[in-house]
């Protein structure tokens, strides 16, 4: 069935701007991706790295110290780390609150970089209530959603419970149970300008230590989920990465407006409750999408011939933020949406868009942009059979 496509992204693995496999050889699939400022993505080796301004991200899973084989592309929208030394360990500080001996802190241990910017916290036998800092008391950010991460992993294997602490009412107990680096994540509400800091707080009266840790890359953002990792170093009001957009492949020539098919394979980066699509489309009046919606868990497709509505279904997954395979098949008064190898909806009344000749990860008008992890997007310039759409799906 590949013999039928057009255009496809498809992440080649090769962090050089390139950010697909073109099926046939002579397609546009030239695909044009812009982000004002440099950012992080986890490589093939399972490290972090630094990525140039305007360089699409080949991000790889990363699970409990475990490296996924296939990279996917990471579009994500701007977000500030307001840690203001997530870099400078230095200023980082252990606090034992309770009647418990003092830890210590021992810098210059690798990190998720593979430089030394990670730091050794040694809590004693009879530690009660200490709090780990970041080289700061307070945060720029006093209320609303806030989502914090870090890198963690035990020095010896025997899982220990801390809590992440954002304000008072914004705190979340992990288990750190891996000595493998695990990003450790929240997220919640805050109601004071408390900064993050991670607490080792058992029962009152009653030592939790005798365990040694080691954590890198502090981040507190404002939002709902977590993004990519954002390095600071000193900087006043933190540090901020620019969204990622990727637009403009395709031509009139690729796009076949009488029937086709418009596959995705992705996972939501949240369940956000926000537009996302990845549209076909003339610029202006005609456009065929497949996207996330402001209900939860939805998946829907539509078709808008000359502004005016042709077909509009969808369906609601599980979760989002897991891989799905979904299809749109469309022609005249026939289109499906498929998605994980099953025909999920159909609409039998429906005019096709003109002259469709571009495809984008955004709306027609430039919004909605699809940030999400993304495995395929590929345009097949015929209607597939049912047969070929459940395996594609599959």
């Amino acid at each position: 069935m590949y013999d039928k496509a057009s255009i496809a992204l498809i992440p080649s693995g090769v962090n050089d701007g390139t950010l697909y496999s073109v099926l046939p050889v002579n397609g546009n699939g030239d695909f044009t991706h812009t982000r004002g400022s440099t950012a992080t993505r986890v490589n093939k080796d399972g490290l972090i790295e630094s990525v140039a301004t305007n360089v699409p991200r080949l991000d790889y899973p990363l699970t409990n110290g475990v490296v996924g084989d296939c990279p996917h592309l990471l579009l994500e929208p701007s977000s500030t780390n307001v840690i203001q030394n997530s870099e400078i360990t230095s200023t980082w500080t252990y606090t034992e609150y309770g009647s418990g001996s003092a830890g210590t802190i021992t810098t210059g241990k690798t990190d998720m970089f593979g430089g030394t910017n990670a730091v050794q916290i040694d809590f004693p036998s009879d530690a009660e209530n200490v709090s780990f800092t970041f080289g700061q008391t307070t945060s720029s950010i006093s209320s609303g959603s806030v989502s914090l991460s870090l890198y963690i992993k035990l020095v010896e294997s025997n899982a220990k419970t801390l809590q992440f602490r954002a304000s008072s009412n914004a705190v979340s107990l992990i288990n750190v149970n891996s000595t493998d680096f695990v990003r450790y994540e929240m997220t919640g509400t805050k109601n004071s300008s408390e900064a993050f800091n991670v607490k080792l707080r058992p029962s009152a009266g009653t030592s939790g230590g005798g365990f040694s840790i080691i954590v890198c890359h502090p981040q507190e953002e404002a939002g709902s989920y977590p993004t990519s990792y954002i390095p600071t170093n000193g900087e006043t009001n933190g540090v901020t990465r620019s969204a990622d957009f990727c637009i403009n492949s395709g031509t009139s020539a690729d796009i076949n407006n009488e029937e086709g098919v418009l596959f995705v394979e992705s996972a939501a980066l949240a369940d956000d409750l926000t537009f996302r699509q990845v549209t076909l489309n003339d610029g202006s009046s005609n456009t065929i999408l497949i996207g996330y919606r402001t209900n939860s868990n939805r998946i829907y497709a539509q078709l808008v011939s000359n502004n005016v509505s042709q077909a509009f279904i969808s369906y609601d997954v599980t979760d989002i933020t897991e891989f799905h395979k979904i299809a749109l098949k469309y022609s005249t008064n026939s289109v499906h949406l498929w998605i994980d190898g099953v025909k999920r909806a159909s609409d039998t009344s429906a005019t096709m868009p003109l002259a469709l000749n571009n495809l984008d990860l955004q709306s027609t008008t430039g919004s909605a942009q699809f940030f999400a992890k993304t495995k395929q997007v590929i345009v097949f310039n015929e209607a597939l059979s049912d047969s070929e759409l459940q395996t594609l799906t599959s």
